[in-house]
């Protein structure tokens, strides 16, 4: 499938083509020094340099079945993963962000699908089937016991912290529809965040924590599928309206992970051609 990769800039509201390709690649994440972004595509992670965009191959060892579940740490020198080469399902894993023949396995669990890195470096947050039913984990970086934050009501996905991480905003159906929910990082504190007429999925806070982007679908729309006309929508980080930023053909793959550059003035997202 034709994919574009773009960058909007909330300064001027207006897109920018960064790169093309005629494969699929999905889910930009942007590098802390702001230089280049990094995307998946047929299991492998790529990096694209700003400067020269290209898609330049990152060393992820065994690790050849990568999902769009990927991200860099605060500090730019890790990257995580989340693939399924060596088990039965979706696996997180940490590599240098160079990349490395030996990935670092961090969940003893699977499935495993990355969402988030805590601002201080220390834990990731996931989602997670558990017994059939997809909840929100933390677990520390270095591996250890994973700690479930929701409860088994409805799908939970999609979990980012926000810069200060007092909390985690995800996505979740526990209401009847999926919308927009934010919670403590020890699990309290739960409050819906969204309730309109919308599908609502992938919540990205801002670098300065005043806003929250997000990939909106029709109501209706059953999971995160990719063929759909969907919206990159943005809120205030205390709740209330949102506006649409940029209307596309995309969904899974536009914005899974983080994805704002380190000012907040840009992010990056795919877009897919709609060959129907």
């Amino acid at each position: 499938m034709p994919s574009r990769l773009m960058i909007h800039d909330l300064s001027i509201g207006q897109d920018r083509l960064v790169l093309q390709s005629c494969d699929l690649i999905e889910a930009p994440n942007w590098s802390p020094c702001g230089g280049f972004l990094v995307v998946n595509g047929n299991g492998r992670l790529f990096r694209v340099d700003l400067g020269n965009p290209a898609l330049e191959p990152i060393e992820t060892g065994h690790a050849v079945a990568c999902n769009n579940d990927h991200g860099i740490s605060p500090d730019g020198t890790t990257l995580v993963i989340s693939d399924k080469s060596a088990t039965e399902g979706s696996c997180i894993y940490t590599l240098p962000i160079g990349g490395s023949a030996a990935p670092q396995r961090v969940t003893p669990n699977v499935p495993s699908y990355w969402h988030g890195w805590s601002p201080d470096g220390e834990t990731l947050a996931y989602c997670a089937r558990r017994n059939g039913v997809f909840d929100i984990y933390t677990i520390p970086v270095a591996g250890g016991d994973e700690t479930r934050l929701t409860d088994g009501k409805g799908h939970s996905d999609g979990p980012d912290y926000t810069p200060d991480g007092r909390w985690i905003w995800f996505n979740s159906s526990r209401s009847g529809t999926m919308h927009l929910w934010r919670i403590r990082p020890d699990g309290t504190g739960l409050q819906q965040m969204t309730d309109d007429d919308r599908t609502n999925w992938f919540p990205h806070p801002s670098p300065d924590g005043k806003s929250v982007l997000y990939l909106a679908y029709d109501g209706g729309v059953e999971g995160h599928p990719r063929d759909h006309n969907v919206a990159l929508r943005l809120m205030r980080s205390e709740g209330g309206q949102s506006r649409t930023l940029v209307s596309l053909f995309g969904g899974q793959g536009s914005i899974n992970v983080p994805c704002w550059s380190p000012d907040g003035q840009r992010f990056a997202y795919i877009r897919y051609e709609d060959l129907a």
